[in-house]
């Protein structure tokens, strides 16, 4: 009788290859465990930086700045994930929590300005233009959180962001060395959170390698006085 292919050992079947050995598969196991523990370990690291330090608005201490991290636009306006986290900062700011609201996205392209976009957005929910700076080089996570600290000298921030990227933030500001606090903006379990959820699997990777290397951000530039002054006209010594 002729045994399917399929269960052949060692036969190569689309996208497998099966090995002819017990001790052959107890390693192809193994080989998979420890792939899990690296891939899960970063996810493991950023939990343990960061979850005593997340909470509401109502949880968050005070503190001078607010960290908004961009998230896309839609025909030049924020996405509706973006539009909440900004919602989250003016209520932070009417509670009394910050004084000041940093946002940082990107701007690397002459049609695409998420900064601006998020300042326009802020004002209209109340928020004082002269309480909001941004940097126009938050590229990524690590390169707003070094930024914010070595650009626009902010040590201690509220940070704003989804719940499931807010534990990297916080983690990756801390390396950064930013004492901070996480606002995570709860959103409903749809398409895109799913994908968010996702990917904060394979970011936790590239943060983990961020916090080893501690590379420069992709433009550092000179130091900028956006917060200094802010936190002056709102009669706060910094």
């Amino acid at each position: 009788m002729r045994v399917p292919a399929r269960l052949v050992p060692g036969r190569v079947v689309p996208g497998r290859v099966v090995p002819r050995t017990l001790r052959g598969r107890r390693r192809a196991v193994q080989a998979l465990m420890l792939a899990a523990v690296f891939a899960l370990t970063p996810a493991t690291w950023m939990h343990a930086v960061a979850d005593s330090r997340t909470g509401t608005v109502a949880d968050a201490p005070e503190h001078e700045v607010a960290v908004v991290f961009g998230a896309g636009l839609w025909k030049g306006r924020p996405t509706p994930y973006l539009a909440h986290r900004l919602d989250t900062a003016a209520e932070l700011y009417r509670a009394g929590k910050v004084k000041v609201v940093l946002v940082t996205g990107d701007n690397s392209r002459a049609e695409y300005d998420e900064p601006d976009a998020m300042r326009a957005y802020l004002v209209r929910q109340g928020v004082p233009d002269g309480r909001i700076v941004s940097d126009y080089a938050g590229f990524d996570t690590w390169d707003s959180c070094v930024r914010a600290k070595k650009i626009f000298g902010v040590d201690r921030a509220v940070l704003v962001t989804q719940g499931f990227h807010i534990k990297r933030a916080i983690a990756l500001c801390d390396a950064a060395g930013i004492e901070s606090y996480g606002v995570g903006v709860a959103e409903p379990h749809d398409s895109v959170w799913y994908y968010g959820g996702a990917r904060e699997l394979f970011a936790a990777g590239k943060a983990a390698l961020d916090v080893a290397l501690r590379p420069d951000p992709h433009f550092l530039g000179p130091e900028e006085t956006g917060v200094t002054e802010a936190l002056a006209s709102a009669g706060t010594v910094p």
